[in-house]
């Protein structure tokens, strides 16, 4: 974990360097093309996981996946047609998900309701920081999607509330001895860092460093370890080459989406919508992955 952080910190430095010399059109482009290879791998092997969460049961593929992609179908039909209600559920989902990745290894002592408090309220954190720094671009993308235009986003309110709320938490993770506190400022750095990065960075820029280089890229790993026992190289490779056939076909149905709807008024909702859907089955296979490590 420490190889990991040190890169995550070294790394980051790197992309406000990038920040710093070239123009925002660049930083567009390459933080989309981090997401879309990089970050969308990251969730490419949700199959082969939930075969190995259910290796001691009875394990259907084809059930499998028709359950996976019925979730992905919902999600892209509820993004659709209520959009409000699903950005919601995505931003929650996002935000839960986002903190279980970073803290689940450094919580495991801590009771089970709090620990999922504390995940819910550091992803929101770093989510209202990236939209902080960019309100005006987030509330333009919001009424892009529901046609609902609003004037503020609340982010001073949620900011300063999931504070408090993970300050809290901390102390008594602290005194409980649930975690040290070499942890904690470690903690503290990493996100001085991160809200540096998101208030020198564009929108996506921002977003990028944070999703490939903080949560992607730790979540690769956590993922290799838990379907092939460690992170040798040929595990790494058979990993890449398990997701490759998942990652193509993510990327052909946004291809063509773009093409078939690029004309459209709605084509934003529906582009949102497909990476929301496969967000939320990602986000619940992760859960039972860090489960089942946990039951080990």
């Amino acid at each position: 974990m420490k190889k990991i952080y040190r890169f995550s910190i070294v790394s980051s430095f790197l992309g406000l360097w990038i920040t710093s010399l070239l123009p925002e059109s660049f930083e567009l482009t390459l933080g989309f093309l981090l997401i879309f290879t990089f970050g969308m791998i990251h969730g490419s092997n949700d199959i082969l996981i939930i075969s190995q969460i259910k290796k001691d049961s009875n394990y259907n593929f084809y059930k499998v996946l028709l359950t996976y992609l019925t979730i992905v179908s919902l999600a892209v039909f509820v993004f659709y047609f209520v959009p409000v209600l699903a950005l919601i559920l995505f931003v929650c989902f996002s935000a839960y998900h986002f903190g279980e990745q970073h803290w689940e290894h450094l919580l495991s002592k801590m009771n089970n309701n709090l620990k999922n408090i504390f995940f819910f309220c550091y992803g929101l954190l770093i989510l209202y920081l990236v939209f902080f720094f960019n309100q005006s671009g987030v509330i333009d993308i919001i009424y892009e999607i529901t046609g609902i235009e609003l004037l503020t986003i609340y982010c001073n309110e949620i900011i300063t509330s999931v504070f408090l709320i993970l300050s809290t938490i901390l102390i008594y993770a602290y005194y409980s001895k649930s975690l040290n506190i070499k942890s904690i400022f470690k903690e503290i750095f990493s996100i001085i860092i991160l809200t540096i990065i998101f208030n020198s960075s564009s929108l996506i820029w921002g977003f990028s460093i944070y999703f490939i280089l903080w949560h992607s890229v730790p979540s690769l790993l956590d993922q290799i370890s838990f379907i092939y026992g460690d992170l040798k190289k040929i595990n790494i490779i058979k990993y890449i080459k398990n997701a490759f056939p998942y990652w193509l076909v993510s990327i052909i149905g946004i291809i063509i989406l773009f093409y078939i709807f690029k004309d459209e008024k709605h084509f934003y909702s529906l582009f949102f919508a497909f990476i929301a859907a496969v967000t939320f089955p990602h986000a619940i296979v992760m859960m039972s992955m860090f489960t089942k490590k946990s039951n080990k």
